[in-house]
């Protein structure tokens, strides 16, 4: 792969593309506002667990004029598919399209399509399975100023296609996301590990915005680990009975998080700054596929409709 854009350089794709740009990669960044200018000004400046360093990299807020790709990474946030398919359609050639995004992604279940991360189906239909590549992201961050990403939590990506087994695109991503001295992995069962994923995911988020508290400091409280135990024992039953995992011990990685450096989860800082949630890709897709599948999930339920009550104004 010779040229890739990371749509939507926040906290993780901007440290991605910078990564990738920095290790002699061809990079266009996709963003918004000040943050957009600061990059086009001085490039992607980054404090990070490969060091301090700076990158330049194309940069726009539309793809549509910054000509083809051999892959588009996705690190925007699932619920703002709407405002970018559009343009991510209008890119010629066929790119991959690379899901690096929390939550279930459009293409895990396609048929029917599930109402929670691609109502109607128009994302399914713009992009089948042959010019997918399924990630998840195990890295930290946040954008403490326009221009400027603070990246902790270490460097490890995992890549996969979406029905299991390899493929010459995931490898040669894997090759590229290697050269720039990420942790990356080829998993041949992307699937369960994007699903193992999004159980941490419905727990820890939604207690974090109720509690409004980070990682280490909630689980650290008996009754907000108790809440979060329930939330993902819920999302792993569900999990279950698609047979998408096996058994698998909540306590376990309820301990395993509350052992890494405390930090907001990406649902809270969201939370903080009046921005929408990443409800409906991580919670609301976990209550569908239950309802698909009549698995009982009540916690999920209230907190789903707790913090759709708490933010109201900014989905307004």
């Amino acid at each position: 792969m010779t040229r890739v854009a990371v749509v939507g350089a926040g906290a993780i794709g901007g440290f991605l593309a910078a990564a990738l740009a920095n290790s002699g990669a061809s990079v266009a960044v996709i963003a918004r506002g000040e943050h957009l200018a600061a990059i086009a000004r001085h490039g992607l400046r980054v404090r990070s667990d490969l060091g301090e360093f700076s990158a330049r990299v194309d940069a726009s807020d539309d793809l549509r004029g910054l000509g083809a790709f051999d892959a588009l990474l996705l690190t925007f946030k699932a619920h703002q598919w709407p405002g970018l398919l559009e343009q991510l359609a209008a890119v010629p050639g066929s790119p991959a399209i690379v899901t690096l995004q929390n939550g279930l992604p459009f293409w895990y279940v396609r048929e029917p399509p599930l109402r929670s991360v691609d109502p109607g189906g128009a994302i399914g239909r713009a992009f089948g399975d042959d010019r997918v590549i399924g990630g998840v992201v195990h890295v930290s961050g946040h954008v403490p100023e326009p221009g400027v990403i603070a990246q902790s939590g270490g460097l490890r990506y995992i890549l996969g296609a979406p029905r299991g087994g390899s493929n010459a695109a995931v490898e040669q991503l894997a090759a590229l996301f290697a050269r720039a001295g990420l942790a990356v992995e080829v998993d041949l069962d992307v699937r369960a590990t994007i699903w193992l994923k999004l159980v941490n995911n419905a727990g820890l988020n939604p207690v974090s915005v109720i509690r409004r508290t980070s990682i280490k400091p909630m689980l650290a409280e008996p009754a907000a680990r108790a809440h979060v135990h329930a939330l993902m024992t819920e999302a792993l039953l569900v999990g279950q009975a698609m047979g998408a995992v096996a058994d698998v011990d909540v306590d376990a990685r309820i301990a395993y998080a509350a052992r890494l450096a405390d930090v907001k989860t990406s649902m809270l800082q969201d939370y903080e700054r009046g921005r929408v949630l990443e409800l409906d890709p991580i919670v609301g897709a976990v209550i569908e596929l239950a309802e698909r599948h009549d698995v009982a999930v009540p916690h999920l339920r209230d907190a789903y409709a707790q913090l759709m009550q708490l933010t109201a104004g900014a989905r307004n």
